[in-house]
């Protein structure tokens, strides 16, 4: 990849409301690394408006031609969970690198198989839990890995899936079934445990709850009601690796308290995250601190070594492209920065761990 941009095509695009459109698309055209070349949607007349108005040259009604186009070194995988493991496992076998949207498979049946494909391969492949390359939460791993804290003795986690309430529009009424892999546990509780464990250390046992509260919702663009078996409450408490106790609950919807509360507690200080919702892979986190003979917690700057990119980048660009700039690394240089295939199945194993527990009641490693 030396000495050249690396050519992105894109599978999944739709103009202001996908997660490929308004995260992928800013991001990729931030950095210098990359150029997107390539665009493919289910439609012809889709995808060459998609890439008439983003700029891009390629428009495909197919992922097969996206795949093969000798111009696309990377494919990003953006559509929904259902699709990933059919058009991960096209480009792997067209030789191409992959950065795959997460959950990685739908289930962690389908996620191994998906890391073992990619490991016989030799192809670098990244995931997209991109809260580990948000700046707040790279500051919050050198704050404990520097010892600001001391020993980790407890960490605390509330948060708020925004989705999977009473009310949901068309783009995400298919979360609120449970076998379509993109539930309130998968989704913004996986990617801030996953954040929460770059940080801290794996959680290695755990005992959970989970619950159905609110069975019906009603799709807000078309006044029907659906039926809802998509958690929408999920709870657990656990143990790191250090021996350090975890307690942690999503609840679904909005609430008028705590979006995201997160406090690390240890023998020599307090950390704070928090935030409008429980969603950490994309939206800004707010650090608070004390130590020593501080009596309490007081605000904390993010040092500017925490951003790789350009200071235009906001939203859900921001952390995406932090990732991309990480995996653009990878490929050059062989190694592992941003979250792989090996990584995502990691953390399909403690989602995996606790709707097992939650189903039987009992306690689980992971």
């Amino acid at each position: 990849m030396a000495g050249k941009k690396i050519g992105v095509g894109i599978i999944g695009m739709q103009p202001g409301r996908s997660w490929g459109a308004v995260a992928h698309v800013p991001a990729l055209k931030a950095l210098d690394e990359y150029d997107i070349v390539a665009l493919s949607t289910t439609r012809m007349e889709s995808a060459s408006a998609a890439a008439a108005e983003l700029g891009v040259p390629k428009a495909y009604d197919n992922y097969s031609d996206l795949v093969n186009d000798p111009a696309v070194d990377l494919v990003a995988v953006t559509v929904k969970v259902p699709a990933h493991r059919e058009l991960v496992a096209a480009a792997l076998a067209a030789g191409k690198h992959v950065y795959c949207e997460w959950p990685l498979g739908n289930g962690l049946a389908e996620a191994e198989a998906m890391a073992a494909d990619a490991r016989n391969r030799a192809i670098a492949c990244a995931v997209g839990m991109q809260a580990r390359s948000a700046p707040a939460i790279d500051y919050i791993r050198k704050l404990i890995a520097d010892g600001y804290v001391g020993e980790v003795l407890s960490t605390t986690l509330v948060g708020s899936g925004l989705v999977w309430g009473p009310v949901i529009d068309i783009p995400n009424a298919y979360t609120m079934d449970k076998a379509n892999g993109a539930t309130m546990l998968t989704i913004p509780m996986g990617h801030t445990l996953d954040a929460l464990c770059h940080c801290l250390g794996e959680i290695t046992e755990l005992s959970a709850t989970m619950a159905v509260l609110q069975p019906q919702f009603l799709n807000a663009e078309t006044g029907e009601t659906g039926t809802k078996t998509s958690p929408d409450q999920v709870a657990f408490t656990g143990r790191l690796a250090n021996g350090a106790v975890a307690a942690v609950h999503y609840r679904s919807g909005m609430t008028r308290g705590s979006g995201l509360l997160w406090d690390i507690h240890g023998t020599e200080g307090d950390l704070q995250v928090t935030s409008f919702g429980g969603h950490a892979q994309m939206l800004d986190l707010a650090v608070m601190g004390g130590r020593g003979e501080e009596q309490g917690l007081s605000p904390l700057a993010i040092p500017a070594e925490h951003r790789w990119v350009p200071e235009s980048l906001a939203g859900p660009a921001l952390n995406v492209a932090q990732a991309y700039r990480r995996f653009a690394n990878d490929m050059r240089d062989g190694t592992r920065t941003c979250p792989d295939f090996d990584d995502a199945v990691q953390r399909h194993r403690m989602i995996a761990a606790i709707e097992l527990s939650a189903a039987h009641g009992k306690k689980e490693t992971v």
